[in-house]
């Protein structure tokens, strides 16, 4: 029988009673069947759960879901259309002390909203307590000054689209905002730049396309929150890292005018750059929410079910455990929070056609009691779920908490941000002393940190920048951070970046400076393209993006961090795109297995060598010695393994290192027998050098202060 609620109402008055059915405890949020909708919401503490519905002026009228179905609140509301704006108010127990903040004053999101209209406006209502009484209960009405849930038609043509699932090894990941890579671009009309659509003209696929890049890692796009003490120094959260929906695409993205719309636009983008031969890959953070600590405000989980959903500290509930540095974490310890971020998983997967995920501060989701639990819940269901378990998986392997710093620790199936890579191939090229050792790790897919768990050198996601931190060319340009137009002094961002400016702080119209820079950003560009593992490119740095050396831009919505068009580097741009599509030529550079130092094909070379500038095989005290800065590396074009099991046969290189402020005369090695070309050098120019002259076994090349010279076998 339909269930009657006697609380429909508008702004409190009394209205016609709504009929409501049952309905379905699954699956959880909004979902319409063509005759009305299904609303489900989990919380365990609830006491009655009102469902308040939404018109396009804000009036509000309110139904209780008339069942409860192993702690899912549900019901089924007839002629409730896509486009209906709604939320929970949830009635329940409010003692801090234990974890309970149930407050119905406040107006919550639901957590599985596939699009999320409005922002939180930053009014004392929505705080779950009153002003400097952190344990009261606060009863003023929150519902105008936060977002409402959205219901959504999912209907969409993909037109046969589907996830391309491209090789590992042959990916070239591009990290990239929505917003800030169209948001100055003159060839995107002007209603469509920072927005989904934008990411998808054409104007934006030929720059992908003409860069080689095969995958775009999109920073942050489930919907988030900005922050209050941002906005009053009037900043904004650019990055997106303090996420409120984790279904929903981030609303201000999309160019579309009707609430909801924001998903087709979505699903729109990954069609079109499927078509272009680019996989999409989400930034996603699932280690906290925009709620913050016990200080934050009530938007959604911690009205629903605050014990369920965080960490809270044992002994003390109304405090929160804080392994992500934003004021609270997930409880991923939790069936049906671990259920959440699973359906979240399943969702941006099947419903929006996304080929793998990058996890933001991926060891807080590992935590048992207090270490890091590499055998833990969360990723034991990734290993068995025959949809996640297939895409592209990536840790960023570490937390703010103590043991966080996990690089090298994930089990199988899983690819990491390899942080060691960053400082070391930094340090090596800025000259730090005793790095040889460990750049040869790296340069060769840190067998060191992924061989012994059974993965493959594209385990190792490489990277020189990111979003967190200088660009490349802020990395050669500055020493020292200067972030003072955040507010906080410059005491925010890491002050050890592993950087030098070459010999000025910050920009000059020194000659040779400005020529060392441009050599050592293509001495990074081209260590990072032809090392073993998967290249990460940070988007605009093939374009000379500067930051001012601004190390920490989380909060720079603006042309400091928007890629500027108008001033791109193209001789920069230029050497970029020959080194993805040297790359990508070359298998030898992007091998599916590991180097043994063994002969090849019966021969007198190994797959792998290595030589002192003298021309003579590395020994154990070549690699020990701090002062030594130049290695050359002999990679072997022969008997490489094929994607079909088969064997594939490339050409020989020779890559001559040189990390030292002085020249050095490299003799190539006797021992291969082999005569080589020049098609690579980084203190040259033109860098790409099409040289007749051959270089005979026991030849001498000379390699230039902070180079690297690129030999093939002749």
């Amino acid at each position: 029988m339909p269930h009657s609620s006697p609380l429909a109402t508008v702004a409190g008055e009394p209205l016609p009673r709504i009929k409501l059915r049952p309905g379905r405890p699954y699956p959880l949020g909004a979902s319409w069947d063509g005759s009305g909708t299904n609303f489900s919401v989990f919380s365990e503490v609830a006491e009655r759960v009102e469902l308040c519905l939404f018109d396009e002026h804000g009036n509000e009228r309110r139904v209780d879901l008339p069942e409860s179905t192993g702690y899912r609140w549900h019901g089924h509301v007839r002629d409730v259309k896509p486009g209906q704006r709604y939320g929970f108010r949830v009635h329940g127990p409010w003692d801090p002390a234990r974890g309970l903040r149930c407050n119905p004053n406040k107006l919550l999101l639901d957590p599985y909203a596939r699009a999320i209209e409005g922002e939180v406006e930053w009014d004392p209502a929505v705080f779950g307590y009153r002003a400097g009484e952190p344990d009261s209960l606060d009863e003023t009405d929150s519902a105008q000054f936060v977002p409402r849930s959205i219901v959504v038609d999912t209907a969409f043509d993909w037109q046969g689209d589907r996830l391309l699932e491209r090789a590992e090894q042959d990916m070239v990941i591009y990290e990239v905002h929505v917003k800030g890579f169209t948001e100055r671009n003159p060839d995107v009309p002007a209603k469509l730049r920072g927005t989904y659509a934008g990411l998808a003209h054409p104007a934006s696929l030929r720059h992908l396309q003409e860069l080689g890049i095969n995958a775009v890692e999109l920073m942050p796009v489930h919907q988030f929150v900005q922050d209050g003490h941002l906005l009053e120094r009037g900043l904004h959260n650019y990055w997106g890292y303090n996420s409120i929906g984790f279904f929903a695409p981030h609303n201000e993205y999309s160019s579309a005018e009707e609430p909801g719309d924001q998903v087709a636009e979505f699903k729109s983008m990954v069609r079109a750059l499927h078509q272009a031969g680019i996989e999409v890959i989400l930034d996603v953070v699932y280690n906290h929410t925009a709620e913050g600590s016990h200080e934050g405000p009530t938007l959604s989980f911690r009205g629903l079910d605050n014990r369920s959903y965080y960490r809270l500290v044992d002994g003390d509930e109304r405090y929160y455990m804080d392994y992500t540095g934003t004021g609270n974490t997930l409880n991923a310890r939790n069936s049906h929070v671990l259920q959440l971020i699973m359906d979240s998983l399943r969702y941006w997967v099947l419903e929006m056609h996304v080929d793998g995920f990058r996890f933001d501060l991926a060891a807080a989701l590992a935590r048992g009691l207090q270490e890091v639990d590499r055998l833990s819940a969360f990723f034991d269901l990734i290993q068995q779920d025959p949809v996640i378990s297939q895409v592209k998986l990536i840790a960023e392997p570490w937390d703010v908490g103590a043991g966080g710093y996990q690089v090298g620790n994930f089990p199988p199936l899983w690819s990491e941000w390899n942080g060691k890579y960053r400082d070391t191939v930094r340090d090596f090229w800025r000259g730090e002393p005793g790095t040889l050792g460990e750049f040869g790790y790296r340069l060769t897919g840190s067998s060191d940190l992924y061989e012994n768990t059974g993965r493959k050198p594209y385990a190792s996601i490489n990277f020189v920048t990111a979003h967190d931190g200088f660009t490349l060319r802020d990395l050669v340009s500055y020493n020292g951070k200067h972030n003072q137009d955040n507010g906080d002094d410059n005491r925010d961002g890491e002050p050890n970046n592993r950087s030098w400016n070459c010999g000025t702080e910050g920009p000059t119209e020194d000659a040779a400076v400005l020529a060392l820079r441009a050599r050592q950003e293509r001495n990074f560009l081209a260590t990072l393209l032809l090392s073993q593992g998967v290249p990460m490119i940070l988007g605009g740095d093939e374009m000379g993006r500067t930051q001012l050396g601004n190390n920490n831009a989380y909060c720079q919505d603006s042309p400091l961090t928007w890629f500027d068009w108008e001033h791109v580097d193209r001789d920069l741009f230029d050497f970029t795109r020959r080194l993805v599509a040297f790359r990508a030529d070359h298998p030898v550079f992007k091998r599916r297995g590991w180097f043994h130092g063994r002969s090849v094909h019966e021969g007198q070379v190994q797959d792998i060598e290595w030589y002192s500038a003298a021309g003579t095989e590395m020994t154990e005290p070549d690699w020990g010695r701090r002062l030594n800065r130049s290695i050359g590396m002999f990679l072997s074009g022969e008997d490489l393994d094929g994607e079909d099991g088969g064997q594939v046969r490339d050409e020989s290189f020779f890559l001559a290192f040189n990390g030292s402020p002085n020249g050095t005369r490299f003799r190539l090695p006797e021992s291969l027998r082999l005569r080589w070309r020049v098609v690579l050098d980084t203190a040259a120019s033109p860098a790409w050098v099409r040289r007749k002259h051959v270089v005979e076994p026991g030849g001498r090349l000379v390699v230039h202060a902070h180079s690297l010279v690129v030999l093939r076998r002749a």
